[in-house]
């Protein structure tokens, strides 16, 4: 029987939904990087899943897809993944992730979680029966989104609702040349000129080594001093100092941060405590911070397995395979 390795990422219930979406009857093992007998499970797998593959990676000689569980593939070496295999990855996050930032926004602009604050306290500081200063919207504002795939394009659906006026940059403006959402997409070339313009700037790029501290201090300087960063990609993406010094100074308006730079033990459960910088973000007022959490909803699992075992079936069936970073040789 053809096997399916889950390499630290299993749970039942992401089992569960996977065999329900299989149309063979597979043997479904997992294990972690770790464990002692993880070459002995590889030496046989023709799937993994598995976020990370490195570079020491025992041989996986059976193996034809190497199927990553999420969209993120910097964790991967794909010199050490054997060339007989294709890499694919998986979305589906775009939805939790979309309403992430549409909720980013808001409450930025309404500031909803300070009033609950100063009204439990009874505390009369907002709202017109003090006449306390006016509160933001979001419509109208300007967004700037670095990167226009999946989570991108599901932001901007959401956003249009708002009124609000979109901009993206891409590597590749061309395929959304009749895109109708954002309505202006662009060159990286014309990266500025975006952040010179957008009150929100939306980072949603994948990591690379061309994307590696892509916003840095020049182009905060570019920036407007209420522009907000809004990081939901990954954090070395953005220069950590230089996004510190930029909050820290105000020359920025301020940055609403999802990834981070420092993360804990993946094994080490809730009780942890992990500074997730070298730059004390918490102490600034002008910075609403998350712990990588955008994207983790309730709906997340099931469409990610389910997407997935439709890919092993176009494998077992020799179909084309869907998502394909690098292709089987």
């Amino acid at each position: 029987m053809k096997r399916i390795l889950f390499i630290d990422c299993h749970d039942p219930d992401r089992e569960r939904v996977l065999r329900n979406a299989l149309a063979a009857d597979w043997d479904i093992q997992h294990c972690a990087v770790s464990d002692s007998d993880v070459a002995d499970k590889l030496a046989d797998a023709t799937v993994v899943i598995t976020p990370t593959w490195p570079s020491d990676m025992p041989s996986a000689p059976q193996l034809r897809l190497l199927q990553i569980p999420g969209a993120g593939f910097d964790g991967v070496h794909f010199d050490a993944v054997p060339t007989g295999a294709a890499i694919c990855n998986t979305f589906e996050h775009e939805i939790g992730m979309s309403e992430y930032i549409v909720l980013a926004m808001l409450e930025w602009q309404i500031r909803l979680a300070q009033m609950n604050t100063n009204l439990r306290r009874d505390e009369w500081k907002d709202g017109f029966v003090v006449q306390a200063p006016l509160h933001g919207e979001l419509h109208a504002k300007s967004v700037g989104f670095i990167g226009y795939g999946h989570i991108a394009q599901a932001a901007a659906a959401r956003l249009k609702a708002f009124g609000v006026e979109m901009t993206a940059c891409t590597r590749s403006p061309e395929k959304y040349a009749n895109d109708t959402v954002c309505g202006d997409v662009r060159g990286m070339d014309r990266l500025n000129d975006m952040l010179s313009t957008s009150q929100f700037v939306v980072i949603t790029c994948p990591l690379t080594d061309e994307t590696r501290g892509l916003v840095n201090e020049q182009c905060f300087a570019k920036m407007r001093p209420d522009t907000v960063v809004i990081n939901v990609a990954r954090g070395p993406i953005v220069d950590e100092e230089a996004l510190f010094q930029a909050c820290k100074s105000q020359r920025i308006g301020g940055a609403i941060i999802d990834t981070w730079y420092n993360y804990p033990d993946p094994s080490g459960g809730l009780d942890q405590r992990c500074a997730p910088s070298q730059f004390p973000f918490n102490t600034l007022d002008n910075v609403i911070m998350s712990s990588h959490a955008s994207g983790w909803s309730e709906g997340l699992f099931e469409r990610r397995m389910s997407v997935i075992g439709a890919n092993i079936n176009r494998l077992e069936n020799r179909g084309e395979l869907e998502n394909i970073l690098r292709a089987s040789q």
